[in-house]
């Protein structure tokens, strides 16, 4: 597929509020794509309207606003939809001990659930069509697990165990499935992972009161992460070539340390590896 016949291609975003899901959103816009932009609160709907987007409210734990966004996304594209790029989530900071039940089920409500009901519900329109992309925004922690992010690892590590067998599913169809592995890039992350950890954590007292100081500063510290951080434009790059390749790749890693993380769970033994991630975060 080239850049002429993304024309009028109708792909549906979640997440696009800010960040990757923006980026994602401007540039396939930019390129003659039909984006339909989606965010979760209805004052980044009419802030994406502003910015000249068809935008649409849904949110990734309420199935009937999945349902319904499904459905206006159809009127708008007359029934037809070639892409679907999940991306909309958040991490969940914290100790596995720390997290209660209903604290790791919130976290895969969004980061799994949703994204499955979503892939679902679009599926049966892309085998009418007789094609169609599916775009998972995966991370280096779908592979490589990081202390105190248990319940966001978890959640990334089952959504591409649902996409691999996904892919291997639609073997036989020309629906391709793909995971995006960005690492750190420039986003609302942090900032909507420390909302998370102060409503849901309880990081002044217990075994891991002294390290959750360590996991406030970071999550409170401006500017990138890592010297490592790149921007979701990045990002926008696989995205296209997921969508517009004759043979889109099953994984796109982005950044170094997913190329890294994912080089040296190949080749190390896992106590070597769990000393390195130890010290990772």
């Amino acid at each position: 597929m080239t850049a002429t016949d993304a024309t009028a291609r109708a792909v549906l975003i979640t997440g696009c509020s800010s960040g990757i899901g923006l980026c994602v959103a401007d540039g396939l816009k930019a390129r003659g794509y039909t984006v339909i932009a989606t965010a979760r609160k209805t004052t980044d709907v009419a802030q994406l309207e502003a910015q000249g987007h068809t935008a649409l409210q849904l949110d990734l734990d309420d199935s009937d606003s999945i349902q319904r966004a499904v459905a206006q996304t159809l009127e708008h594209t007359g029934g037809a939809l070639y892409g679907l790029f999940n991306n909309g989530a958040y991490g969940q900071p914290g100790a596995v001990e720390d997290l209660r039940r209903d604290t790791l089920r919130q976290q895969f409500e969004t980061n799994v659930f949703g994204w499955l009901e979503l892939t679902n519900a679009v599926l049966p329109v892309m085998r009418k069509h007789g094609a169609g992309r599916i775009i998972q925004n995966s991370s280096v922690l779908g592979f490589a697990a990081l202390r105190y992010r248990g319940a966001y690892n978890a959640s990334k590590f089952a959504l591409e165990g649902l996409t691999d067998t996904l892919r291997l599913e639609l073997r036989d169809t020309s629906i391709h499935v793909s995971l995006i592995q960005p690492g750190p890039i420039e986003s609302q992350f942090r900032a909507n992972a420390l909302t998370a950890f102060l409503a849901h954590i309880d990081h002044q007292s217990g075994p891991h009161q002294a390290h959750y100081r360590a996991v406030l500063a970071r999550l409170e510290t401006k500017g990138h992460a890592t010297r490592w951080t790149l921007g979701p434009e990045h990002v926008l790059k696989r995205v296209i070539h997921a969508l517009e390749s004759d043979r889109p790749k099953a994984r796109y890693p982005v950044t170094v340390p997913t190329h890294l993380f994912a080089g040296l769970r190949r080749v190390l033994p896992t106590a070597w590896l769990d000393a390195i991630l130890a010290r990772a975060d």
